[in-house]
């Protein structure tokens, strides 16, 4: 059971009693490390199967768990998702502690959600309801009642979509109509299982009697609630194994924080605590440039970052791809893809990766165009969509049938016979043209065929019959064959996933980080969105942008800042070198000769604004924010005194610059751009004043100024 496992994995593995908490870097082997833990107890009679309870966060995680713990002899131990385990506790303790049946789960809410804006008579587009639905259900994670919602959004310093009153109006109502009908949503479920346990002892005594082992994998990503769950399932025991990595924390705006994983210690001081650190997925230059993100974050959970060490031979180093617009980027995306395709790479081991959804039609487009097959993820699970059910009622059938029927008398084999009968259900030989509904059929069929080709390889002499028990099987575990496809995912869909080769596409400023990434802890999250991008990556990685949306239009966009000091020809953040000091001098001239670099990435400037401040909108300011607050209340009083706008002493940006740069003498205040020689001579003396930190004489007058 402990072979083939590394030092670290082994280390997991034997650590069978008390809180053990693993800080697993991505590609380190984590669920092998945690499914082999629980096989071991198992066989070592230390953890009966039943007592044993695995969470995990998609019903994919959990289906590969069980799946694994299968091969592992230790079929018996449960492993769910926190939702599953909690439903399937509610469904059978309802009657007991509530009495009659358990309301109906509500499937979609965002129905109810808009027929509660409409009876608080507030219109919501589509955006919005959508927007605000996922504000309920971080309320409910959270904890927040529908009257603590406008605090708790102020306190979380939370961007909510609506007026947070008019939210908790909406909020309020949606609970009331969930009461009138009797149902109840998947963030009850959790809710529910918590107040029963809490409040009915002895249930809680009969679940804890039950489960007496816990593991727990994405550990970083629970939120309140579920951790509030966790607690009481553990009641005063200790018998706990968390696994995460706080630099894979994409999930904040959900309520998923990794507090708890970096507060494990402290809460159990005597906890077993293991690094696995040595990756066995990526390139040792896929590698290099994850570490390189992260040794660039902030914050505290890059605190506990993990240096990964490749296990892998060398690879291509990663490339860098600058486009004139998002057109030429995806048709160039494509045409490397085809030709990787050309060189032997499997389109289902190619994966292109974006920030939103709302970025894949220009990558479908191209695909398409280059005749480059692909699937989108997130899509319903691959045994839950129609033509795969209606094909396995077939495949049922004809296996019961055996040589009576027809469809199978010229097949040889057992792939000859899934094609015979999947024909009859839209399967071709070659697949059909275009994209769509029809594709997408195809494309699950033909994973089935696959899926029966690789059987018989590996059992050679199987039946139908026997293909179908394994197919019930993988449907049970969602264990799911791998579509032959180019994979089109947004970055969050991406993770847990890998690919051999990885285009990670749109990484521009607003895009990555995305606009609405205001506070450092949300631009720290999604640099932590791009490392799990990189790290999907084992062998090729591809990173690109484009320096306009369409054809002919303003080069105005620029690289991701996260890119900075990783990119070759770029500077690292902070960065004040040479050429950074060269292109501070060359702004404090009238005529400028070259380009204007950014002092923090190097990035050539076009904007007059950017150009002001000596650097990219985007990248971080070292401003002194108490110095630029001093400047505005001066640069008011001394507009007030000329009868003039603000800006005409100073602009806004002008004051920034200042307060970036804090002068120390004339001569490096006339070199900031808007301080020119009248400016100087008249409020000179005043602005080195206040950026050494002196007291101005009261009363000073000001004299009419040239803008």
């Amino acid at each position: 059971m402990l072979d083939g496992l590394d030092p670290e994995q082994r280390e997991v593995a034997t650590a069978l009693h008390g809180p053990v908490c693993v800080l697993a870097g991505a590609g380190t082997g984590k669920t092998r490390a945690i499914t082999h833990r629980i096989a071991y107890g198992v066989r070592a009679g230390i953890l009966p199967p039943a007592s044993v309870l695995a969470v995990t966060f998609t019903s994919r995680a959990a289906g590969e768990m069980r799946g694994r713990l299968r091969q592992l002899g230790a079929g018996g131990v449960q492993a769910r998702t926190f939702h599953a385990a909690a439903l399937r506790q509610l469904q059978y303790f309802w009657p007991k502690a509530v009495g009659g049946e358990l309301p109906r789960l509500l499937e979609r809410k965002i129905q109810l959600v808009a027929e509660s804006a409409a009876r608080c008579r507030i219109r919501l587009d589509r955006n919005e309801l959508r927007d605000v639905t996922s504000e309920i259900e971080w309320a409910k994670v959270t904890q927040t009642v529908p009257g603590d919602y406008p605090a708790a959004v102020a306190k979380s310093l939370r961007d909510a979509p609506r007026d947070p009153a008019e939210i908790s109006q909406i909020y309020a109502m949606y609970e009331q109509l969930k009461r009138d009908r009797t149902v109840i949503d998947f963030e009850d479920v959790l809710l529910l299982t918590v107040g029963i346990l809490q409040d009915r002892h002895d249930i809680a005594d009969q679940i804890r009697g039950q489960y007496q082992h816990f593991v727990v994998d994405e550990y970083q990503d629970v939120s309140p609630l579920q951790q509030r769950l966790l607690d009481l399932w553990l009641g005063d025991r200790d018998s706990l194994c968390v696994v995460g990595d706080a630099s894979q924390t994409i999930y904040s705006f959900t309520g998923a924080t990794p507090d708890h994983l970096l507060n494990f210690r402290t809460r159990h001081p005597s906890a077993t605590m293991v690094k696995l650190v040595r990756d066995y997925r990526s390139t040792p230059q896929v590698v290099q440039l994850a570490n390189g993100l992260l040794n660039q974050a902030r914050g505290r959970a890059a605190e506990h970052r993990l240096e990964l060490i490749s296990q892998r031979e060398a690879g291509p180093d990663p490339s860098y791809e600058e486009y004139a617009d998002e057109p030429a980027e995806a048709e160039g995306t494509a045409r490397r893809i085809r030709d990787l395709i050309d060189a032997g790479v499997p389109a289902g081991e190619i994966a292109v990766l974006y920030r939103i959804n709302a970025q894949s039609e220009v990558y479908e487009q191209a695909l398409a165009d280059a005749g480059v097959p692909y699937q989108l993820r997130g899509a319903e699970r691959f045994f839950e969509r129609q033509e795969v059910r209606e094909a396995g009622v077939a495949l049922r059938g004809a296996a019961r049938a055996g040589s009576n029927d027809s469809l199978l008398d010229d097949a040889e084999d057992l792939p000859s016979q899934v094609r015979a009968v999947l024909s009859t259900k839209g399967w071709t030989s070659e697949p059909p043209a275009g994209s769509g509904a029809v594709r997408d059929r195809w494309e699950s069929l033909a994973s089935l065929v696959r899926l029966a080709e690789d059987f018989v390889r590996v059992r050679p002499g199987a039946t139908l019959a026997d293909l179908v028990t394994e197919l019930d099987e993988r449907a049970a575990a969602q264990h799911a064959p791998t579509v032959q496809g180019v994979t089109l995912a947004s970055l969050h869909a991406a993770k847990g996933l890998e690919w051999d080769a990885v285009f990670l596409v749109g990484l521009t400023e607003g895009m990555m980080p995305i606009t609405y990434a205001k506070t450092d802890e949300q631009v720290e999250e999604e640099r932590r969105l791009l490392y799990v991008g990189v790290t999907r990556a084992r062998f090729h990685l591809c990173l690109s942008w484009a320096l306009s949306r369409s054809p002919g239009g303003r080069a105005s966009r620029r690289p991701t800042r996260f890119l900075s000091g990783l990119r070759p020809g770029s500077a690292a953040p902070g960065a004040r070198g040479a050429g950074a000091a060269a292109g501070t001098e060359r702004a404090g001239r009238r005529k400028r000769r070259g380009p204007v670099l950014c002092r923090v990435c190097g990035t050539t400037l076009t904007d007059a604004g950017e150009m002001k401040l000596m650097r990219c909108e985007g990248c971080p300011s070292d401003m002194d924010e108490a110095l630029y607050e001093r400047l505005r209340d001066w640069r008011s009083e001394q507009a007030k005194q000329l009868g003039q706008p603000a800006y005409c002493v100073f602009t806004d940006k002008t004051l920034m610059a200042i307060a970036e740069t804090v002068p120390s003498d004339e001569g490096e205040l006339s070199r900031i751009s808007g301080v020119g020689g009248r400016k100087l001579e008249r409020f000179g003396a005043d602005v080195l004043a206040i950026c050494t930190g002196q007291e101005l004489e009261e009363g000073s007058e000001g004299d009419d100024v040239e803008d």
